[in-house]
């Protein structure tokens, strides 16, 4: 069993609109998984949802700007320091608003224990991927 997970050589996901870290695979735990996630100034993930999952976010460094719900309902400016809790099945993403990288680090808390239908990472992103219309052999790196 695994107590402590690096983030030194993380696995590199380079979405074409962002990039995610993983740190602690969802495979590693029973209601977790943990990631950073970077953005370039101007980068934003689609705005998306997770049904299964809460998310936690801690702000590393850069400055974003948080939306909520769609036509971004609730709005919040993000620095260093900040977290932010996403509850399941809201509507969220987040913006880099400054003119150096954003990088967050993200737990995945799943209510109802590792999810059955994506158990792993790597399935996970998979799903992403044909919902976005993305190569999972060019996001994957490594």
């Amino acid at each position: 069993m695994n107590y402590v997970f690096k983030t030194s050589n993380p696995k590199r996901y380079r979405f074409p609109t962002h990039t995610n870290l993983l740190v602690m695979d969802r495979a590693e735990a029973t209601t977790s998984e943990s990631f950073i996630s970077v953005m370039e100034p101007g980068e934003a993930p689609p705005l998306h949802k997770h049904d299964d999952t809460e998310q936690v976010f801690y702000v590393l460094e850069g400055e974003g700007r948080l939306e909520i719900g769609p036509e971004a309902r609730f709005v919040a400016d993000l620095v260093p320091g900040d977290l932010v809790r996403i509850p399941p099945s809201t509507l969220h993403r987040v913006h880099c608003t400054s003119s150096v990288p954003l990088a967050y680090l993200v737990v995945d808390c799943f209510p109802g224990g590792r999810p059955t239908v994506e158990p792993t990472w790597d399935s996970h992103v998979a799903t992403v991927c044909h919902e976005n219309g993305w190569d999972m052999a060019e996001v994957v790196e490594g």
